[in-house]
């Protein structure tokens, strides 16, 4: 094989190849994963082709800082469960993040083949696939503490970050006590993320795994509401927050009324509740038949659009105001909406919003263009002077992004929060402003990639262990 006029001098050099899908046509008909699970030779020959060359960049653009080479080379020579143990020694969850983590952004783009003018290896489906072997064939050992600790640690939230510090604390032997707002364990994973990108079950064997562990949920239970800062902190020896932040940004335009859009995770909630197994909820909101304009594009926008697919919408238009380049999401996810029938309108943002009776009928955009770049090499945008154009629509659904909610106000008052409304917590650590009570994921660093809210959940456990420990040494002293 030749690219770019070289030659091929190794097999690593092969031609780089993703995971099976299943064809547009076939996929949209279901919520399940629209990847077809590799095969053991198809799976090694793809670990084959790490060079292995010696400055590992594909770890370095880790936030988990994985030891992908190792386990590369272990998947092979065919090692599977030593390649699971090495990727389950720095990361609590690698069967989600080989599934949802945008790996073109991170490890696959920093690979040196990649770099290099070859395409990088599809490290993020290789992680997947031992994942799932070491489910598959019970290498996935149960959470059994040496020794009991004799203390508690309260999580807030069952998220990434939530579900990580779990993992991490009752592994120490520390009891642990998981409060979540909703029915099910996930947050995020659970109801946030469609199925075609993480089926439920792959969420639930590791809530399960938790629970055999000894970690207890307490499920339908608002933190603040239902039940104090002050309970908790007197309930537990540590706290931690891991709530997310879920209050989603607004579209600001003329003829936008109070029930005229739908919010983005109030969309996909709804669907996600039907996945579970629940009834579907008449009043929820649903695609089908309908005109569909996504405005915004990120992940969360991806997610809406190819829901909006299956579930039967006349039309599904993603309204972004920068270029295919500029945008935030991940440009796979981009490929497979477009592959399903979604229709991308670049460089246009919504300008109003327009109405017959109560029913919003269209939405008016106007078109916009990228500036010259400023010294930061950042484009902005301006719009375009007569270019408006309407888009029938019948079901808007706001995918702008969230902010955090009022966390000091319903959590804590001593709360401190930074200049973006999230949780303070110490330079270069997880502690909070209260003794005792620690902060990790979204609630901190803002909306931000499920990767980055497990490392977040893992350094935070080692932090409250260390200061559980030297509690204890000083109470023995």
């Amino acid at each position: 094989m030749q690219k770019g006029g070289r030659s091929n001098p190794g097999g690593f050099l092969i031609e780089q190849r993703r995971l099976d899908k299943q064809p547009a046509d076939l996929r949209v008909r279901a919520f399940t994963e629209i990847t077809l699970k590799p095969t053991a030779d198809s799976g090694a020959a793809q670990a084959s082709r790490c060079t292995d060359c010696g400055v590992p960049f594909c770890q370095n653009a880790c936030p988990l800082q994985n030891n992908i080479p190792d386990w590369l080379a272990l998947s092979a020579d065919g090692d599977l469960r030593e390649a699971w143990r090495v990727a389950a020694a720095t990361s609590t969850m690698p069967e989600i993040c080989g599934r949802i983590c945008p790996q073109d952004r991170l490890c696959e783009g920093a690979c040196t083949l990649q770099q290099s003018g070859w395409d990088g290896v599809t490290i993020g489906s290789v992680e997947a696939w031992i994942a799932d072997t070491a489910f598959d064939n019970g290498w996935v050992e149960p959470i059994r503490p040496l020794a009991e600790r004799g203390q508690s640690v309260a999580i807030v939230g069952s998220g990434p970050a939530g579900l990580a510090a779990a993992d991490r604390l009752r592994s120490e032997g520390y009891a642990v006590t998981v409060y979540d707002r909703h029915d099910r364990a996930g947050g995020l994973l659970t109801y946030g993320i469609p199925g075609f990108k993480l089926e439920k079950r792959i969420v639930q064997r590791r809530v399960d795994r938790l629970i055999e562990g000894g970690v207890q949920f307490v499920l339908n239970t608002n933190v603040g509401v239902d039940v104090t800062m002050d309970e908790l902190r007197s309930r537990h020896d540590a706290v931690l927050l891991a709530m997310g932040v879920y209050q989603a940004r607004t579209l600001s335009v003329p003829g936008r009324g109070a029930d005229d859009t739908v919010a983005a995770l109030d969309f996909l909630i709804a669907q996600n509740r039907v996945d579970c197994g629940d009834a579907a909820d008449a009043s929820a909101p649903h695609a089908a038949g309908r005109d569909v304009v996504v405005v915004g594009g990120g992940d969360t926008a991806m997610d809406c659009v190819r829901t909006a697919i299956r579930q039967g919408a006349n039309s599904v238009v993603c309204l972004y105001r920068r270029d295919r380049e500029n945008m935030p999401g991940s440009a796979r996810e981009v490929q497979n909406a477009e592959e399903e029938g979604v229709r991308f309108e670049w460089l246009a943002a919504p300008k109003a919003l327009m109405s017959k009776g109560e029913a919003v009928t269209a939405v008016r955009a106007q078109r916009m263009a990228l500036t010259e770049a400023s010294a930061s090499g950042r484009r902005d945008i301006a719009p375009v002077a007569g270019s408006d154009f309407d888009l029938p629509a019948d079901l808007v659904i706001e995918a702008l992004g969230f902010e955090p909610e009022a966390f000091a106000e319903q959590l804590d008052s001593g709360l401190g929060l930074s200049k973006w409304n999230t949780l303070q917590v110490a330079r270069g650590g997880f502690a909070t402003t209260l003794p005792g009570v620690f902060a990790a994921g979204d609630a901190v660093r803002g909306a931000s990639l499920v990767v980055w809210a497990v490392r977040d959940g893992q350094d935070a456990a080692a932090e409250i262990d260390r200061y559980l420990r030297a509690r204890t040494e000083e109470a023995a002293a």
